[in-house]
């Protein structure tokens, strides 16, 4: 020990200060013996006797005050041993590898594990896994759950080549490894503390009536008052079976207030009072649907009342009969599975027809834009737009990047026709480059951003104006000067038709226009026979008075002999998934369009007895495009939501990308099952 252990640092100094002393002494001994030599023999004597006493001293010292150094560090090191381990503070040691290597007294107790446990810590803590342990980051801290108790779990990491730096012991200058030290702070009482915070907050609901008056008109005069107090009685009832509270405001509307906790009941039993309001029956032939917007965790309760508006709008707007929750970072959607109720009058589409010619008369230019993929309803609402545009004398351009095999038809009909401008119809960065103040931007037939033909020309024009029939989603086109989304329509280019009879008095639409707005309607209904109405029908006997041939419009959309035996194939290998759900692909081999084939083969396949709803699948530029398709049982907008994509109860659709074919027909299939399980199907 002499020979491997030394003293160092200002302990080795002060015992050396001494020898430093004797030194300075030799040297004031040589001085005197220039003045005196008598007296530099007395203090050489002094000298001599004072060395030989240190020396002795400290030959005899050091080995105890060593052992003494060497017993104090030993026992402060088990007192700090002996304190960690029986720290309350549950505390472990992990290698990088996730193996447990030491743990203290309090962290056996929570885990019921001996102090000889060497398993990884995952099979302590399954939710811990090893991806979650520190590697880049030097600290990561979670939370975890253990036999019913909340752990806020702090994890750093402690380098092992520091480690070997600074001891003797080891050698870990090329270690590049690392333990791990593991804290655990049990917060069950803070959790549950906050969790009655929340459960406690509030909830803002508005309840509106859907069809007040069209169920109103159903029944005679004399049941009417019974019919809403029935509806009041029953909206007021469930409301306060929830501790809720209930406020009518108007006669077709109401306020509610819950707590947040009654609102996950809610969310559980899947709002069934929107069902419970249908059973109201007292000779009416209209049952009365209800919309449903609540809105929760705003930083105020003026927060908390918006996303509440914004909840019911967006309820209204996917055409009523369900509910949306709005919170500050996602919205839930329950409900929707009734058809959307028609409005007979035609006052709204006059109205919005006339804010429209306020907003093309106030600009020089106008861009007509649809969704990406043009097909025949966004153009025929496009080229209407157009026609309105030039008959307010205000110059126009329709922004199409890519034409489909469908529009084909359609665009060669105004290529190289005198009666109109080359520039017609221009691509995206040709928009961009005219885009400015001076510009108003028309929407047609979509109201997602992010699936426009060109998402940039609304962040660069102010004026925007967008008509659309798709159910309005979470991602929606934000500060429109002119909103007009119309669920129960079933088409753009009915929307269109009926604005183009009230922007002015004198309007006239050329043939080729009645055609191209005639085929979107004919296109989106499925020759007449899906989501039609009453305006539907009226809609199309204006544009057959306005010149729409239905022999040359026929003629426009034959199909060619390689897409429709592309279409009879997709139709023929369709497999019948859970005796409802018809699931196809459609190859995209030699066919311009394939997703247009594929949502042909789509509409065929319900065509089958028993089939509730038709999938397929296209594989077209590295993406799967999934078309759906139902008649009146299933909702296949929910579906395709749920899958990322959005459209209408009837008609939906969704894009898939970075998975094959087989993995989107997994996911379709996972998709149904789930809901199928949980009750939304």
């Amino acid at each position: 020990m002499r020979n491997t252990i030394r003293l160092k640092g200002k302990l080795r100094r002060y015992l050396q200060t001494s020898m430093y002393l004797g030194v300075l002494l030799v040297l004031v001994n040589l001085s005197i013996y220039l003045v005196n030599v008598s007296s530099g023999l007395i203090l050489t004597c002094f000298i001599i006797f004072y060395f030989a006493v240190i020396i002795s001293t400290l030959i005899y010292n050091r080995p105890v005050i060593i052992n003494e150094l060497v017993s104090f560090a030993a026992q402060y090191g088990q007192i700090q041993k002996a304190l960690l381990y029986e720290l309350e503070l549950p505390y472990a040691i992990i290698d990088d590898s996730g193996k447990l290597i030491w743990t203290n007294q309090s962290f056996e107790q929570i885990t019921q594990k001996g102090k000889n446990y060497r398993k990884s810590i995952t099979t302590l803590f399954p939710t811990l896994t090893l991806d979650r342990l520190p590697a880049e980051a030097d600290e990561v801290s979670l939370e975890i759950e253990h036999y019913g108790s909340i752990y806020s779990v702090v994890l750093k990491k402690v380098s092992m080549k520091e480690l070997g730096e600074s001891t003797t012991v080891v050698d870990a200058a090329e270690y590049e490894g690392y333990l791990i030290a593991m804290y655990l702070f049990d917060t069950t009482a803070l959790s549950i503390a906050l969790q009655e915070v929340d459960d406690q907050s509030l909830a803002l609901g508005m309840v509106y009536l859907d069809n007040y008056d069209e169920a109103l008109e159903s029944i005679e005069e004399v049941r009417r008052s019974l019919l809403i107090a029935l509806i009041d009685r029953k909206v007021n009832k469930y409301i306060s079976s929830l501790d809720g509270i209930c406020k009518k405001l108007e006669k077709d509307k109401y306020l509610i207030i819950l707590r947040k906790k009654a609102l996950e009941d809610l969310k559980e039993h899947r709002f069934d009072l929107l069902e419970d309001v249908k059973t109201v029956n007292i000779g009416n032939e209209m049952s009365v649907t209800i919309s449903i917007g609540i809105g929760l965790d705003g930083l105020s309760y003026a927060q908390t009342y918006e996303f509440s508006r914004n909840a019911i709008d967006l309820a209204l707007g996917r055409g009523g009969d369900q509910a949306v929750v709005k919170s500050p970072d996602n919205i839930s959607y329950f409900g929707g599975k009734s058809q959307q109720v028609e409005r007979n009058t035609r006052v709204k589409a006059r109205v919005k027809a006339h804010a429209l010619r306020e907003i093309i008369t106030g600009k020089e230019r106008v861009l007509i834009m649809g969704h990406r993929m043009t097909d025949v309803d966004s153009f025929g609402a496009a080229i209407g737009i157009y026609r309105i545009a030039t008959m307010l004398e205000r110059k126009a351009h329709i922004v199409i990047n890519e034409v489909t095999t469908s529009v084909h038809p359609l665009i060669d009909l105004f290529k190289n026709n005198p009666e109109y401008e080359d520039d017609m119809i221009i691509g995206c960065q040709q928009a961009i480059d005219i885009a400015d103040s001076n510009v108003v931007l028309v929407v047609v037939d979509v109201n997602r951003p992010s699936i426009t033909e060109c998402p940039e020309l609304l962040k660069l024009c102010k004026s925007i104006v967008v008509l659309d029939h798709h159910r309005q989603g979470t991602e929606v086109i934000e500060n429109a000067t002119l909103n007009y989304v119309e669920v129960y329509a079933s088409s753009s280019c009915e929307m269109v038709s009926e604005i183009l009879q009230y922007i002015g008095d004198n309007i006239r639409i050329r043939n080729e226009e009645a055609d191209c707005l005639y085929s979107g309607i004919m296109i989106d209904t499925n020759n007449f026979v899906t989501k039609t109405g009453v305006r539907t029908f009226e809609a199309a006997a204006f544009l057959r008075r306005s010149g729409a041939d239905v022999t040359r419009v026929r003629k426009l959309f034959r199909e060619d002999a390689h897409e429709y035996k592309a279409k009879a194939d997709a139709v023929s290998q369709a497999e019948i998934y859970r005796n409802a759900y018809a699931i196809s692909t459609c190859t995209s081999e030699d066919i311009q369009s394939p997703t247009i084939i594929g949502a042909q083969a789509a509409n065929e396949l319900l065509n089958i007895k028993g089939v509730k709803a038709s999938f397929i699948l296209t594989d077209y530029q590295n993406c799967i495009y999934l078309s759906a398709r139902s008649i009146d049982e299933v909702n296949v907008q929910m579906i395709m939501e749920r899958m990322g994509g959005g459209g209408h109860m009837n008609a939906a659709g969704c894009q898939i990308e970075g998975v094959s074919i087989d993995e989107g027909i997994g996911a379709l299939k996972r998709t149904l099952d789930n809901m199928i399980d949980g009750g939304e199907l």
